[in-house]
């Protein structure tokens, strides 16, 4: 599903480069729950948003499902990242003044899903996240682990094969956390890619495989 091959990635800082990425190479196959971890400047969100589509990269290859993103254009990368990609972030990012049934829909409005459809499938995905009795709710009347769960019903909304998710856990509480982190487990027993960076082991701990980062660089690499 991904495959990088020799990535790096680096940053100028008051006229001068910071490696970022230093030559990462790795594969992550169809269905498997990865954990990115790490310190603070290690490279795992820099990791992240290139397998995301959302950075460029300085040298080496990215595959996804073959498909070498760095031939691709701007409009080609935007397709494949609104069709193969779903995203989920530690702020939740949902629009305060829409619903939860309507922050869901919104990936499918901009695909051009008509009106009835984009409402079944907002809610079937809302239902699947254990919120079909808060379809009416805007996020300020949510809890925080019921806005992320909004959010990766909006993740899922279009099927994409793979979920990025950053920091998810990151602003719950602990029960809440596990709540959560059921759900990725659930998509993954179900075929779902995951790619996750966390600084929490515990919440690492949900996924099949953690890559550890530091310096730009992967300094471990173990099956959980």
């Amino acid at each position: 599903m991904i495959a990088l091959r020799d990535i790096t990635k680096a940053y100028r800082t008051g006229g001068h480069p910071v490696v970022a990425l230093n030559h990462i190479s790795l594969d992550i196959p169809s269905g498997q729950f990865v954990a990115i971890t790490g310190p603070s400047g290690s490279g795992k969100s820099t990791l992240m948003n290139v397998i995301g589509l959302l950075e460029s990269f300085d040298g080496g290859q990215y595959f996804l499902s073959n498909i070498d993103v760095g031939s691709l254009s701007e409009d080609q990368l935007a397709f494949v990242r609104n069709r193969r990609l779903g995203f989920v972030f530690q702020s939740y990012n949902l629009i305060p003044r829409l619903n939860a049934l309507r922050n869901v829909e919104l990936p499918l409005l901009y695909a051009g899903v008509p009106h009835a459809q984009r409402q079944a499938k907002a809610a079937a995905a809302l239902h699947g996240v254990g919120l079909g009795d808060r379809m009416d709710h805007t996020p300020a009347q949510l809890s925080g682990g019921q806005q992320q769960r909004v959010a990766i019903a909006r993740a899922i909304i279009n099927d994409p094969d793979i979920i990025i998710a950053d920091e998810p856990t990151g602003a719950l509480d602990s029960a809440s956390a596990r709540d959560i982190m059921e759900i990725f487990r659930y998509l993954s027993a179900n075929g779902k890619t995951i790619v996750m960076v966390t600084h929490d082991d515990e919440v690492a701990s949900y996924a099949r495989r953690v890559i550890h980062l530091r310096d730009g660089e992967i300094r471990l690499d173990r099956a959980l």
